[in-house]
């Protein structure tokens, strides 16, 4: 077995059947086995997948364990060489899988691989991040990376540089598609469950370079995604989780003192953001709709 996709779900039925049935389409040609990972979802994910795709290995959570632990599940099931995490919200075209395959297999200093994401329209998604390293962080919070747009050093967390034309080694990939060297799961670990939702990807690229593993950004990949199937349901709580997964982030790898002025920095600007997030979101949602 070359390949094992895992597929977490939450509440994004029609995505995820979409996203099933274009990886059965345009499965891997060594041969690939779907695990679909669902967190106790409403909307009739499961039975949905039972009844289209009998094929596909189904793990059913009665509570919504979260996505780390939801991908954990899933990598604890998988029996193939290569795992590939991939979201539900998007469509896997034709010979994706094989290229992608064929590239982390290149070089077994290659961990894991992102791809090139795009909105359905064909526009290219910002998909690559430096680390939130303390100095990202405070460039980002204070305001430098803006200014200083081109600047490798003043904006090297969004990166608004970035060539996604061309391949090369990166950071932090999204996690929408991750797809990971199984001799870097067996060294490294699976994803830490301490980040449910956000960051869990971020602490696991780092821990993966740490352990001199290359992650590599490929735009020969390409991907339809539609993006925040999942957490665009609950808009206002994920800003929240967000901003505690960056926190607890920065807990887990900059304890020192040294960092102390940088982590206090993130919790007063994540806070605000978090803030008008949420205000927004629940101010949308309770407007009255036309007609």
């Amino acid at each position: 077995m070359t390949l094992s996709v895992v597929v977490v779900n939450w509440n994004t039925r029609r995505y995820l059947l979409d996203a099933l049935a274009s990886l059965q389409e345009n499965a891997a040609s060594g041969g690939q086995e779907v695990i679909v990972v669902d967190n106790a979802s409403a909307d009739g994910s499961a039975d949905a997948v039972v009844r289209a795709h009998p094929d596909v290995r189904l793990i059913r959570n009665d509570t919504n364990a979260g996505y780390a632990r939801g991908n954990n599940q899933g990598i604890a099931a998988a029996r193939g060489r290569v795992v590939l995490l991939l979201n539900p919200d998007v469509l896997v075209p034709a010979s994706a899988l094989d290229t992608a395959i064929a590239i982390l297999q290149e070089e077994a200093a290659i961990g894991a691989l992102g791809a090139r994401l795009v909105h359905p329209d064909g526009t290219v998604q910002r998909s690559v991040r430096g680390f939130p390293t303390p100095w990202a962080v405070a460039c980002e919070a204070l305001g430098l990376s803006r200014v200083f747009r081109r600047s490798r050093v003043f904006a090297a967390y969004r990166m608004p540089w970035f060539d996604y034309d061309t391949r090369s080694d990166v950071d932090q990939p999204m996690g929408t598609f991750l797809m990971i060297r199984r001799e870097a799961l067996e060294q490294v670990g699976t994803l830490d469950e301490r980040f449910p939702i956000f960051f869990n990807e971020v602490d696991w690229c780092l821990r993966a370079r740490r352990a001199g593993f290359r992650i590599v950004y490929a735009p020969e990949v390409r991907i339809v995604h539609y993006g925040g199937a999942g957490t665009r349901l609950v808009a206002a709580e994920m800003a929240w989780e967000s901003r505690r997964s960056l926190l607890a982030f920065y807990r887990k790898h900059y304890r020192s003192l040294a960092f102390a002025p940088a982590y206090w920095l993130a919790a007063t600007t994540s806070y605000v953001h978090a803030a008008v997030v949420s205000h927004r979101r629940c101010a949308t949602v309770g407007k009255p709709s036309d007609g």
